[in-house]
């Protein structure tokens, strides 16, 4: 017959003490009310009738589906495109103020000359910032931090995302369509544009189009529009108004589009829709490239 260690009873070994399983050094006479393991207070989780394991409450919580929105976003889940695009802008314009002369923005600026050489530029403009006004990042990221969150939830990510390089796009696409062509020194044509305020105004646009599908008061982002239109055209500013107008426009019909399909073919509709709107900038800009041939780079 075998012996017990000192200080081992036969009873201790036919019932020994239960422990957590992931903390195995922590003796626990509580159990999971799903899986009956034993857990220690640190792996509880207040469940309708006693107590549930970690393990468990993350298993039913796969289970569960999050609710959507009417445009097929996800009211509890975290911007994070919005906050992505603040970061990016933000980390570029640092690389502008460290880099001497700005070959950043250089290289990313949207010109209407360059628009058929370096197609890239429709999109990357949205990204850099004049470097001699901080208001101008500071601001494009103050209102796409209060505006976008919101839009962003009740799209979607993936249909947020196209909306804001939509109206980045369609920023652009307004400075080209109505920058007469000319070679003139200091003329539109020729003149570089920067900032997210084209992609930003879209944002404020397609907000604009949900709040009308939603019921909801909307005065207040019209003001505010109103008197950016009314700073772009005041002398000294050097404001883009062209760029706040086409993005305004874009992120409005993108809105519409996203707003107002239906509900049975949701998803479809706003894909054709988001296609038509792409397809109607591709058109204009092709159209006007075309009248500017000997005005272009």
């Amino acid at each position: 017959m075998s012996e017990l260690p000192p200080g081992v009873t036969a009873d201790a070994t036919a019932h020994p003490v239960p422990v957590c399983p992931r903390h195995p050094d922590r003796e626990s006479y509580v159990r999971c009310q799903r899986c009956e393991r034993p857990v220690c207070p640190e792996c509880q989780r207040t469940a309708p009738v006693g107590v549930q394991c970690v393990d468990c409450v993350k298993a039913q919580a796969r289970t569960i589906r999050t609710p959507r929105t009417a445009f097929g976003g996800s009211l509890g889940v975290t911007p994070w495109v919005t906050y992505a695009i603040i970061g990016i802008c933000a980390t570029v314009f640092l690389g502008q103020v460290a880099l001497p002369n700005d070959p950043v923005g250089e290289y990313l600026l949207f010109a209407p000359v360059l628009a058929q050489a370096e197609p890239w530029r429709f999109l990357t403009s949205a990204f850099v910032h004049s470097t001699g006004n901080l208001l101008h990042i500071g601001f494009n990221m103050y209102v796409l931090w209060q505006l976008g969150p919101h839009l962003e939830r009740l799209l979607g990510w993936g249909r947020y995302l196209t909306t804001y390089l939509l109206s980045a796009l369609g920023g652009s696409v307004g400075v080209l369509l109505l920058a007469p062509a000319s070679g003139e020194p200091g003329s539109a044509w020729l003149t570089g544009v920067v900032g997210a305020s084209g992609a930003v105004f879209g944002v404020l646009g397609a907000v604009i189009a949900v709040n009308r599908k939603l019921g909801l008061d909307s005065r207040g982002l019209w003001i505010w529009v109103g008197i950016n239109a009314v700073i772009g055209f005041m002398p000294g500013w050097h404001i883009a108004w062209q760029g706040h107008l086409g993005g305004l426009l874009t992120g409005l019909a993108c809105g519409v589009v996203l707003a107002y399909a239906p509900a049975g073919r949701r998803t479809p509709v706003q894909l054709a829709g988001l296609g038509g709107v792409l397809a109607l900038l591709l058109l204009v800009t092709i159209a006007k490239l075309a009248t500017a041939q000997g005005y272009l780079l």
